[in-house]
């Protein structure tokens, strides 16, 4: 056998060992845990931005174009598309393109839950 054939039999023994002591799920629970929470700094992460929490805001609403979110929220070039370029990096925009326009809505669900609960929490009721 070669070395490395040798380690990684000796890789597998030892993962197998390791989750043969744990308790059943333990490991791959942890390892989904830690993908959950990634997912979850990134978007908080973007909402931390005033104004980007404020584009995600008005797109709760429904879509909307650049010119549209330019003067609901009296951003201006190039802010604005700096703040719009983050929440499509993030992922939690979807464009569409109409012409010389180009339209935005939100792309993910659970942003929308994420949105309602901080509306519910801190925007004044009528």
């Amino acid at each position: 056998m070669t070395t490395q054939t040798i380690e990684s039999i000796e890789t597998i023994e030892t993962i197998e060992t390791i989750e043969s002591t744990e308790p059943a799920g333990h490991a791959f629970d942890i390892a989904q845990m830690r993908v959950a929470a990634q997912a979850a700094s990134s978007t908080l992460r973007a909402l931390g931005n005033e104004d980007r929490l404020l584009l995600l805001c008005q797109l709760s609403q429904g879509e909307k174009s650049v010119s549209e979110l330019e003067e609901l929220l009296d951003l201006h070039q190039p802010s604005l598309s700096q703040q719009l370029g983050v929440l499509r990096t993030e992922g939690l925009v979807d464009t569409r393109r109409d012409g010389k326009r180009i339209h935005y809505s939100i792309a993910d669900p659970k942003v929308l839950h994420l949105l309602q609960l901080l509306y519910d929490l801190y925007c004044p009721k009528s």
